[in-house]
């Protein structure tokens, strides 16, 4: 009996699914008191990506390039959003072979997942906001292979009026497309309750936040990047479930003092560069290092549900408006000139958790976080507010230098905290 010869798809999968299992079975079982009702997130992730289950069968699937393209209007036209950054070190050297070496790994990994095209939902169509330039630039090399790509133009200045309207136009073309591929038309009541049920969507993660503030707290920030990540791709209507249940027990860990860090441990803000399944490698590092994170600033988490639609009237133009609006002014993506909106809400984060540091991660090639360190640095500095700044990619082989300046920068603000004492 001879053995069956793997395809090189086939070998893909494996590999996928051998990154995913390893960070699962770290989250398993390598943390102390780990959650019950993270075994949703955690089953969820092992079965799209070990796996290889669909969720969205009965569903036209959205693909998206950016958290700028409106799910509110995805959702009212029957469709289901599904964000296809990519955070696998398997696709980022598929990639590598399309784009320059010293592009940004999320982006090689990302054209690389379409090269395989190794989806267990594979999207109908994908709209990509024209926000990072390599994405943006990707977005062709990812149409060569088949699939049907929109570009959504998004302005580069959020402070103008101009900037305003423009992206207003854009964001009812995107609809105008949309509706015209479904063949479905954009009505008041779809897209009033789509802005609610995300909006409640959004208030579960606030809930799940105010928990971060206690001096106790009961979740790791790892784990909450994780259910963060799942909002990605999972139905919004079990993530909704999940996290009720989630929140349910974290209220029962605040009661019984349940403390995921241990007493001294710094508490940190993490910015930068999105934390993407299952690329936690720095998250993980942190946490290991005996410090928690309790709040962000990153496209993966904080940003996606921090600011929620504001309407004023509930009919099909304000509202449109009102999603433009919050899409734009709400953005604190480095992609724009002028980024003090970063910097305030990254100070705002220290103060609100009562955060000892800041941890800034740029992926090596991704420019504009790169770039815009030395401001973030700086503003940090003049608060009084450590920070450390570490440059990383996908590839496994890095963690020993990360890790001793990660343990560095911990012990540093382990010797603050006591000194205040």
């Amino acid at each position: 009996m001879t053995n069956a010869i793997e395809t090189p798809k086939e070998k893909q999968n494996r590999h996928k699914a051998m990154e995913a299992i390893k960070l699962l079975n770290t989250l398993r079982e390598d943390f102390k008191s780990p959650l019950r009702s993270m075994e949703y997130f955690y089953k969820l992730f092992e079965d799209v990506h070990c796996h290889q289950k669909a969720l969205h069968e009965d569903k036209t699937k959205i693909g998206t390039m950016c958290i700028q393209i409106p799910s509110e209007i995805i959702y009212a036209l029957d469709g289901v959003p599904i964000r296809l950054c990519n955070g696998f070190y398997t696709d980022d050297e598929i990639g590598g072979d399309l784009l320059p070496q010293k592009a940004c790994p999320l982006v090689k990994a990302t054209v690389g997942h379409f090269a395989s095209g190794n989806f267990s939902d594979m999207p109908d169509i994908v709209f990509s906001p024209t926000t990072c330039d390599q994405k943006t630039k990707a977005g062709a090399v990812i149409e060569s292979f088949g699939y049907k790509i929109f570009d959504v133009d998004f302005p580069r200045t959020k402070e103008s009026e101009a900037s305003r309207e423009y992206w207003r136009r854009s964001v009812k073309q995107f609809a105008v497309e949309l509706s015209k591929f479904q063949g479905k038309k954009l009505t008041r009541s779809n897209l009033e309750n789509s802005i609610k049920k995300i909006g409640y969507a959004q208030s579960l993660y606030h809930k799940l936040s105010d928990f971060r503030k206690l001096d106790v707290v009961p979740i790791l920030g790892i784990d909450v990047f994780l259910v963060t990540n799942a909002f990605f791709f999972d139905k919004i209507d079990n993530w909704i479930e999940a996290m009720q249940n989630l929140l349910k027990e974290l209220e029962q860990r605040v009661q019984n003092k349940i403390n995921v860090a241990g007493k001294i441990s710094p508490r940190i803000v993490y910015t930068g560069s999105p934390p993407i399944f299952p690329n936690f490698k720095i998250p993980q590092l942190i946490e290991e290092s005996d410090a928690i994170i309790v709040a962000d600033e990153t496209c993966s988490s904080n940003r996606m549900f921090n600011d929620m639609v504001a309407v004023d009237e509930w009919n099909l133009y304000d509202m449109m408006d009102s999603i433009s609006d919050k899409y734009l002014k709400a953005c604190t993506c480095p992609i724009f000139t002028k980024n003090e909106d970063r910097i305030r809400r990254v100070i705002q984060l220290v103060k609100a958790y009562k955060a000892d540091g800041v941890v800034y991660q740029a992926f090596a090639g991704c420019t504009v976080y790169e770039m815009e360190q030395r401001s973030v640095l700086e503003a940090m500095e003049k608060e009084g507010i450590p920070i450390l700044y570490l440059e990383s990619d996908y590839s496994p082989s890095q963690g020993g230098q990360l890790s001793t300046r990660i343990e560095a920068f911990m012990e540093s603000l382990k010797t603050r905290r006591r000194n205040k004492k």
